[in-house]
């Protein structure tokens, strides 16, 4: 691989990283302050405040990463490095993905109207099922990143009968438990990815159905309801192309680790990686009435522009 390339490689990340904080760090200033100054906050403003903390750090892991790629590679690849990597990355990506699909979940339940008994059970303890979802994200995390030292383990007899040269049925046998469990940990991110799209099967229905009320009673299509169904599936919508893009990116640079000389796949990989955390914090803002007005504030210096008593357009 040229040192163009690299250099390339360098410039993209460290743009995508810069983007992402600024995103990211806006959120968790904004809502902070606000938290701080009220003494109070809606779950929803809870929820994105931990998820930007959380793609912070997943920023810095993944640039992090992508220095020692090109620089010190073979410091990345050892043992002892790589899963210090692994294991926070996997922890603070499995977080990220839960919090946004709790986010979901949160959007759905306060939004969307249907009278079946269960969704209405979950909908009158929506607090309660979105705190239990956030622990049960948190659980769910950490699992998922202390099963990483089972493949740890895999990883490092393989690496030994590798030094030895002497490939058994046995080296072949531990090869394809590593496979198993490298797919298996891919695998984790299915879960949330399908509530999220069950969250936007439920909100277009459930916007067909507002839509159709409001033909029949006259009243304008441009109502409060109507507006916040299709803001929460724009958030929604914005986060699956995303976070289907994050994960085919994820896919291919996994894989690519068992295939020699793709370095530079590796790379295009984690570039399209950084891009998932830092342009979903942008969405966030511009989907939020609150952080969007803030932002404008911001960037026209005009604090008394914000309408007095003014909250966001989830807030309880």
């Amino acid at each position: 691989m040229s040192g163009l390339e690299k250099w390339m490689f360098l410039v993209l990340s460290a743009t995508e990283f810069i983007l992402g904080m600024l995103g990211n760090g806006f959120i968790v200033l904004a809502n902070g302050s606000s938290w701080f100054k009220n003494k109070t906050v809606s779950l929803s403003d809870f929820i994105i405040t931990n998820l930007a903390l959380s793609r912070i750090v997943l920023l810095w892991i993944l640039l992090v990463d992508g220095v020692l790629m090109v620089f010190s590679s073979k410091v990345r690849d050892e043992g002892i490095v790589m899963q210090i990597i692994d294991i926070f990355w996997t922890f603070k990506n499995h977080l990220s993905i839960w919090l946004t699909t709790c986010l979901s979940v949160l959007y759905c339940l306060k939004i969307a109207s249907f009278s079946h008994p269960a969704f209405l059970w979950l909908k009158w303890r929506v607090s309660r099922v979105v705190v239990c979802m956030i622990l049960g994200a948190l659980f769910l995390s950490c699992v998922s990143a202390l099963s990483l030292i089972q493949e740890f383990k895999i990883y490092s007899v393989l690496r030994g009968i590798g030094f030895t040269g002497n490939v058994t049925e046995h080296f072949r046998k531990k090869r394809n438990e590593y496979k198993v469990f490298h797919v298996l940990g891919t695998l984790w991110n299915l879960p949330p990815l399908i509530v999220s799209v069950a969250m936007y099967f439920l909100l277009i229905l459930s916007l067909g159905r507002h839509v159709q009320q409001v033909q029949q009673s006259g009243i304008s299509s441009r109502d409060p309801s109507t507006e916040a169904h299709q803001r929460a599936i724009k958030i929604i919508v914005s986060f699956l192309f995303l976070f289907l893009l994050y994960f085919l990116a994820f896919l291919i640079t996994s894989c690519s680790y068992f295939i020699p000389g793709t370095e530079m796949v590796i790379m295009i990989g984690e570039a399209v990686t950084m891009f998932y955390p830092a342009g979903h914090s942008f969405i966030l803002i511009l989907g939020n009435n609150k952080l969007k007005q803030t932002f404008v504030e911001m960037l026209w210096c005009e604090p008394g522009l914000r309408k007095p008593g003014f909250k966001g357009p989830f807030a309880p």
